[in-house]
């Protein structure tokens, strides 16, 4: 184990003396800002330098061995993880309860990790949705705070830093209950390979949506890309091309705005969450195509 100084040098010393970290390095760097080995001074300061320098794939690998070492985890069979970020949804709702709703005559458990919000967007986060609706049976929950805590714990001072950090990169898909299948979403395209290369090996198939605020939500014309056995493949998905034709909205929306569309969704929601669930159905394989998937719901 090195002191944790020698790791703000590494990533914070300037773009000449700036060096990558191991896998191994990260995951012990890493793992001292979880168990708050050391000040919250000293994780900013990582978090900033680590940003800017920028993070390398195997210092995200790093990072996510350790949260696995203290990942509390239950095994759930069948199952998809929806990786949302943890910033929120500013101007639309959140369609993993209607999606998992959909799914339950296919035996199919929806997986969702949330948390208190991070930085830098501000919107109504999943967490929220979460403690305010009645789940499908096959809805899956998993709170930070009670399977992660100190990865939940780091709220405070990302929050005070107010700036995204590579943790933003890496906590969308911690797989807490084993699923095979991950879909995330991305807002920059240069993400996706960073996303296909850090996640890829933790999921049998991985799909990469460039979906609504920056989510794997499809709510209009989008790309999205399939990652399996170190394959990426490129792909383009228009709700019109199904006769959708929901209208985005581009106000903010409150939680209580979320919870009455979600809760009372018109015809046009319903009809975007069976596309997004039909995205599901093709990621187990249980259809061979989106359009296949979406004429079986």
């Amino acid at each position: 184990m090195r002191e944790f100084t020698e790791y703000i040098k590494a990533v914070g010393t300037g773009p000449k003396r700036n060096y990558d970290l191991t896998q191994e390095q990260m995951c012990d760097a890493f793992g001292m800002m979880l168990d708050q080995k050391v000040y919250p001074e000293e994780v900013s300061a990582f978090l900033l330098g680590w940003r800017l320098k920028p993070e390398t794939i195997d210092e995200c690998k790093g990072a996510l061995e350790a949260i696995d070492q203290r990942l509390q985890k239950t095994n759930i069979p069948n199952s998809v993880e929806l990786g949302y970020p943890f910033d929120g949804k500013r101007n639309n709702p959140f369609l993993f309860p209607l999606i998992a709703k959909i799914l339950e005559p296919f035996d199919l458990n929806i997986v969702v990790t949330v948390d208190h919000l991070q930085p830098a967007k501000v919107g109504v986060t999943a967490k929220q949705i979460a403690q305010n609706i009645t789940p499908s049976k096959n809805l899956h929950i998993f709170d930070r705070e009670d399977i992660c805590g100190s990865l939940s714990q780091l709220t405070q001072i990302r929050t005070r830093l107010g700036t995204r950090t590579g943790i933003n990169t890496i906590e969308r898909l911690i797989n807490p209950a084993n699923s095979e299948i991950g879909i995330t979403g991305v807002f920059h395209k240069p993400y996706v390979l960073k996303y296909a290369q850090m996640f890829q090996d933790r999921y049998k198939k991985l799909i990469i949506i460039k979906g609504n605020e920056g989510t794997q939500e499809i709510y209009s014309k989008c790309h999205y890309w399939i990652s399996q056995n170190n394959q990426l493949n490129e792909y383009v998905i228009d709700p019109q091309d199904f006769g959708i034709n929901y209208t985005k909205s581009w106000e903010r929306i409150s939680l209580e705005e979320s919870l009455e569309l979600i809760q009372n969704p018109s015809q046009e929601l319903m009809n975007i969450a069976k596309l997004n669930a039909s995205m599901v159905l093709l990621a187990k394989g249980i259809s061979a195509s989106v359009e296949e998937a979406y004429e079986l719901l």
